[in-house]
């Protein structure tokens, strides 16, 4: 991956039809990306499964599986785990992964999603949240489908990270103020318009409390060491272990 911008995990969840093709087109392009990208493959998937920890036995809802690897790795560490995307054309790219008896279903973050109260130890929800404007019934639902003492682990993008691309782009930025803002993707030969949402800190705080969780880890973790030796161009001008990209939340369900 060239450039230091975001790749996410996962995929639109706001219930738009346009958005969730827009994934279909570049399904194929963007799973071959994400297998080795610097931000995926090298940062965002191995500090959520550090977060995630000892997951054998535990019921995980991949919320936004996309292509499923994170899905993959954690059922290879013994988890038992459930995924769930709105882009039908990635959940196909998932489903030649991980095989036909894989739980794979489509939905939308932004709905009612289709599991009974207390139905997972942990959901995680990785790199997506940043696709929805209004977070309160996401975060409502996912409560609801957690056990009491249930975890919501969280990637997202920095919001610092968000400002500061603007600030590099001679854009005036606003860090205080929840705004929508496009990104055009070209994968595989094929292109599509993405849309995100950026949020002050002190908003995603209020909105996790709001829906009845409790903050217990707020990590802006390293990337794995290897990811220098593979990517020598994006860290030559790096020399610490942490370069301002994503914000990851562990939450625990009251």
């Amino acid at each position: 991956m060239a450039r230091m911008t975001t790749m996410p995990e996962n995929h639109i969840e706001t219930g738009h039809s346009t958005e969730h093709n827009a994934y279909d087109v570049i399904a194929e392009g963007y799973t071959a990306e994400n297998e080795t990208s610097l931000l995926n493959a090298y940062y965002e998937r191995p500090a959520m499964l550090e977060l995630a920890g000892d997951v054998t036995g535990r019921r995980i809802l991949d919320a936004g599986c996309g292509s499923g690897p994170l899905f993959a790795e954690l059922r290879d560490r013994g988890a038992v785990v459930t995924g769930i995307d709105a882009s039908a054309g990635i959940l196909e790219k998932a489903r030649q992964r991980l095989g036909a008896d894989a739980d794979l279903r489509v939905a939308d973050l932004a709905g009612p999603l289709p599991f009974p109260d207390d139905t997972f130890d942990d959901v995680i929800a990785s790199l997506v949240l940043h696709y929805l404007e209004d977070w309160g019934p996401t975060l409502a639902e996912l409560r609801r489908v957690l056990r009491p003492g249930g975890r919501l682990l969280i990637s997202i993008d920095h919001p610092f990270s968000v400002v500061l691309f603007q600030h590099m782009a001679g854009k005036k930025p606003q860090y205080f103020e929840t705004r929508n803002r496009i990104e055009e993707w070209t994968m595989g030969g094929q292109t599509a318009q993405l849309s995100f949402w950026n949020r002050p800190l002190h908003a995603m705080t209020e909105a996790f409390t709001a829906a009845g969780f409790r903050i217990s880890v707020i990590s802006e973790p390293p990337f794995v060491p290897e990811a220098r030796e593979v990517f020598p161009e994006e860290f030559r001008e790096i020399t610490g272990t942490r370069f301002l990209c994503f914000l990851f939340f562990v939450l625990e369900a009251g």
